[in-house]
């Protein structure tokens, strides 16, 4: 949404000083913090509007509930649709008034002019004042294009060459080109106004101790500066009563000339002053918004410094629990290898044991044989050939002479001893 071309001048130039102060340090202005949308400062003109004075009437001493919801939207910058919604609004005229006064205080001056021309014929009637005098909405927006001054209040100054080219408009139109007095006399310190009831102006009037804000003519105004009779120009009696009326006339004169010129030197002192308290509210103002740069700044440096940290120990911490699994691992396999080699070296341990047990229990079993087996009596063996032989002998025959016969010739003679039955048969056979 395009947001609506301004003059881009600070709001505090374009208002007048002790309104601007009087505004922001209003308890009402405080509690249009509340209000946080468009719809919802729109609600509140309706409701609570009921004249577009920037000061309130009568006794109450304080900026108006016009201008302090005009300040809202000061603070809101509004786009061009939302400015479109606050002129063309059909519910309250003071909705559209106050549109019309947040472009003369704000908006561009180039399009100043293209704003206002469609509506300086709206026939609208409301009454801008708490006089309860009556106008159209046409004839306030064409007074309040060329008015200098706002109910005594100064206006932002509108470029000559914009006023001649909405003054040749009007022309055109067949349309007044002077005011017509529904924003307040063109001057200030006009007879009507001070004829005035005492309001904030009286209050911050010379009566008080202070000038008055927006009136020249104040000080001499004020109802308690007129109840005070004026001083006697003649103290001595007698010598006034010997001097002709035309030399008490010119003394008088004189007198009065010389309270004017006081006067007007006590004004340029109070005006003096009030700008020197300008100056240094402005001088405040400005060290109060490095302060608080600074100090946003330093709690930038701060919200990075923790963030930093921040970072720096989860990454810590992602690296020791890494380094932690990885241990973990180690310790695993470290773990697995040893208990795979104790279970090798069990398992070989107990292939050997039985290895060794075995040969063991061969060993035994070999040694219970040959307990058991009883020893060799030679001698009885070598008896018992000779009888084995002779057995055979009668058994087969002898057939030693016969071989020995048969081949004489190709083989040689064989032992035939009893030690070769002993060897075939052993001492066993039978």
């Amino acid at each position: 949404m395009a947001e609506l071309k301004t003059s881009g001048r600070p709001i505090d130039q374009l208002l007048e000083k002790v309104l601007c102060m009087n505004i922001l340090s209003s308890d009402y202005f405080r509690d249009l913090l509340r209000l946080k949308t468009y719809h919802e400062v729109i609600d509140e003109i309706y409701n609570q509007v009921d004249h577009v004075e920037p000061w309130m009437t009568g006794n109450c001493r304080g900026p108006s509930t016009a201008f302090c919801l005009l300040y809202k939207f000061f603070t809101m910058k509004l786009t061009v649709k939302q400015m479109h919604g606050l002129l063309k609004h059909p519910d309250s005229p003071y909705i559209r008034a106050i549109g019309f006064l947040y472009l003369r205080y704000l908006g561009d001056f180039k399009t100043l002019w293209g704003w206002y021309e469609p509506y300086l014929k709206d026939d609208e009637e409301f009454s801008p004042g708490s006089s309860g005098q009556m106008t159209t909405m046409g004839v306030y927006v064409r007074d309040l294009f060329l008015g200098q001054y706002y109910f005594d209040t100064l206006l932002p100054r509108i470029p000559v060459p914009v006023v001649r080219t909405a003054v040749a408009s009007l022309e055109k139109m067949n349309l007044p080109t002077k005011l017509s007095g529904s924003i307040g006399d063109s001057s200030r310190g006009s007879e009507e106004t001070s004829r005035r009831p005492p309001s904030v102006k009286a209050s911050l009037s010379v009566s008080f101790g202070q000038r008055a804000p927006h009136r020249a003519s104040t000080r001499d105004s004020s109802p308690i500066r007129r109840t005070i009779a004026p001083p006697p120009y003649d103290k001595d009696g007698a010598n006034g009563s010997r001097r002709s009326p035309s030399m008490r006339r010119s003394q008088s004169r004189d007198l009065s000339d010389r309270e004017n010129s006081e006067r007007d030197r006590g004004r340029d002192r109070d005006r003096d002053k009030e700008r020197t308290r300008d100056r240094e509210r402005d001088r405040d103002r400005d060290q109060e918004r490095e302060r608080n740069r600074g100090r946003d700044r330093d709690k930038d440096r701060r919200y990075d410094h923790e963030r930093d940290r921040e970072k720096d120990r989860v990454r810590r911490h992602d690296y020791d629990r890494d380094r932690g699994r990885d241990r973990d691992r180690r310790y695993d396999y470290d773990q697995r290898s040893i208990e795979r080699s104790r279970r090798d070296y069990e398992r070989s341990r107990s292939r050997s044991r039985s290895r060794s047990h075995s040969r063991s229990l061969h060993d035994q079993g070999t040694s219970l044989d040959q307990q058991r087996t009883p020893p060799r009596d030679e001698s009885k063996e070598k008896k018992a050939a000779p009888s084995n032989l002779a057995k055979l002998k009668d058994l087969y025959g002898d057939f030693g002479n016969k071989k020995e016969n048969v081949g004489d010739g190709r083989a040689p003679n064989r032992d035939t001893s009893t030690e070769e039955v002993i060897r075939l048969g052993g001492s066993t056979w039978r």
